[in-house]
């Protein structure tokens, strides 16, 4: 019975982590909150593992609906492609060399007072891309869009900033087209979600004791990534929709509610 629940639990999880991915209200955040919630302690690598295994789940989403613009980016002249490695560079070196602190600092007795910050940080950006979008001339995806967007990515490994949402946020600010932002925000998961994902096999290869205690096992996380992959799905469609608008308030008054519930909890609980 207990299998069962620790299955479900992240069949949960994963669900979570798809729907939440590429909607700009951080993914990460809330699977912290969620792991949080249903007792799991988020200071042993194993939680770390599984989250990288969900995110893996939502790569597989974005292979499957960005299949075509993926292929076009190996097409010559190749200024996308360069483009994307840019913009990857900043994300890749903030994981390798901040990654294990951010995780100390958000697995801690203040993490989720870090993660209702970051929140509210999250629906400031929104709120600002949505006025800056009806204000500024939309010019061609560049540099000068990419730059700042991988930078954002960078920014983005604190739970709670949402990488989507920051990354289309500096984009659409640095003047980029909406829909050429949103899909060069997705593409720009695939780098790091990929990097990430070998990473966290290769240390569990090397460190299997980070796997003991895993509840669900090989089963859970297995039924985890393939929820991922599914919720993920519809999550991207829905998104690709949304962003044509440009109308993100709704996503910033939920983040902001979010975390004063979640300052609330934290400092009453």
């Amino acid at each position: 019975m207990q299998i069962v629940q620790a299955i479900l639990k992240c069949i949960l999880l994963g669900t979570v982590q798809g729907l939440t991915e590429f909607l700009p209200v951080s993914s990460s955040g809330h699977l912290a909150l969620l792991q949080r919630l249903l007792g799991y302690s988020l200071e042993e690598g194993s939680m770390t593992f599984l989250s990288i295994m969900l995110h893996f789940g939502t790569l597989l989403a974005v292979l499957l609906v960005f299949r075509r613009e993926i292929v076009a980016l190996f097409r010559p002249p190749f200024k996308r492609l360069w483009m994307l490695a840019a913009a990857t560079v900043p994300a890749g070196l903030a994981g390798l060399l901040l990654g294990e602190r951010v995780d100390a600092l958000f697995a801690g007795e203040r993490g989720a007072a870090w993660i209702a910050v970051c929140f509210g940080v999250t629906a400031g950006m929104l709120l600002l891309c949505e006025v800056m979008a009806a204000k500024k001339r939309r010019k061609a995806l560049g540099w000068r869009q990419t730059i700042p967007m991988g930078l954002m990515q960078a920014v983005a490994i604190l739970p709670g900033i949402s990488r989507s949402g920051s990354t289309i946020a500096a984009g659409v600010i640095a003047g980029g087209r909406t829909e050429e932002v949103s899909t060069f925000s997705f593409l720009m998961s695939v780098p790091v979600i990929l990097g990430s994902a070998l990473l966290g096999i290769l240390g569990a290869v090397r460190e299997p004791a980070m796997l003991q205690g895993m509840e669900g096992g090989v089963a859970g996380i297995v039924l985890g990534v393939a929820a991922a992959a599914v919720s993920g799905y519809f999550s991207l469609k829905l998104m690709r929709k949304l962003v044509v608008r440009t109308n993100y308030k709704w996503f910033a008054l939920y983040l902001i509610l979010l975390a004063l519930i979640v300052l609330w909890l934290n400092t009453v609980l």
